[in-house]
């Protein structure tokens, strides 16, 4: 007779439970669609034609697709008062970005790997130091940043974006791979070290291997923030150098000849295209390498 009293308040408690969790998927579902709401507009504002923006919905699907303005964007697309291709833009991103993420990296695993692992006096005060810059504003190293640069003698190129970005990108990547080497058994470079095995034999045999999670991390947060990087784009590059960020802004601030909105969406898109890929396809590392040290043991 007891269970016959209580199997009624299970079924109730689980009907609860399950009303409850769709009334969550309800919530989350209306917050998925007001988020990807600008992206919908975008897309398919940029497979409309000019006649069906001025006389169509702005939510709504075109009516016949077309990929006009994504060729107009890559390959005639307005800058200021000229016209050229963004084309040449983004593979000044793809140049800039990919050997400062590599760069930047590698530097920070290094510095790292010394840090968690290789004791040193003031140890602690020049990880303090790297980690204060994480926190600088961009618009406080511009004017000496602008000087450096143009003592090296790389004002305004490609080479000079790269130097910017690998020393603004150290504080973060020496402390995404510090905080992940500090979860690494001290006893295993203990063991090398007795072994034979030298500062760089340890770091290439022992933690690269096991660096992949962090890594992948790091490879992600750095190529975001450069290729989506405005400030210093715009601040030290000049005409032939600027990333696509620059065009960007060039392209939807335009004010020469009529106003072309599908061009300005597929512009923003070819901009947006590259990071979003590297979420879609490295997203679930970039979760599990944020958690993988923070717990040490």
């Amino acid at each position: 007779m007891t269970d016959l009293a209580i199997s009624p308040a299970r079924n109730q408690n689980r009907t609860s439970k399950i009303v409850l969790r769709w009334i969550l998927y309800l919530i989350l579902g209306i917050f998925v669609i007001f988020y990807l709401m600008p992206l919908f507009v975008m897309v398919s504002t940029s497979l409309k034609s000019l006649e069906e923006i001025r006389t169509g919905d702005l939510v709504s699907l075109p009516r016949e697709v077309t990929f006009d303005a994504w060729i107009t964007a890559w390959s005639s697309a307005c800058t200021g008062i000229r016209c050229e291709g963004v084309r040449p833009f983004f593979w000044n991103s793809v140049m800039i970005a990919v050997p400062a993420v590599l760069i930047s990296t590698l530097i920070g695993a290094l510095n790292g790997y010394v840090v968690a692992q290789w004791r040193f006096r003031g140890a602690n005060l020049f990880f303090a130091a790297m980690l204060f810059g994480c926190f600088i504003p961009f618009q406080v190293v511009l004017l000496p940043m602008a000087r450096l640069l143009g003592l090296m003698g790389i004002a305004g190129t490609i080479p000079g974006l790269i130097f910017v970005h690998v020393i603004y990108g150290l504080g973060f990547t020496t402390l995404f791979f510090r905080n992940y080497y500090v979860s690494i058994p001290s006893e295993l470079t203990k063991a090398a070290k007795i072994d034979g095995a030298g500062f760089l034999r340890i770091f290439w045999s022992i933690f690269l291997p096991l660096s992949l999670p962090i890594i992948v991390v790091t490879v992600i947060w750095q190529f975001t923030q450069i290729w989506n990087d405005f400030l210093f784009g715009v601040s030290f590059s000049q005409a032939g150098t600027q990333p696509i960020t620059v065009a960007l802004n060039n392209i939807v601030n335009s004010t020469t000849g009529v106003k072309e909105y599908n061009v300005d969406m597929a512009t923003a898109i070819i901009a947006a295209l590259p990071t979003l890929l590297v979420y879609v396809i490295a997203g679930k590392y970039f979760i599990r390498g944020l958690t993988a040290g923070s717990v040490k043991g």
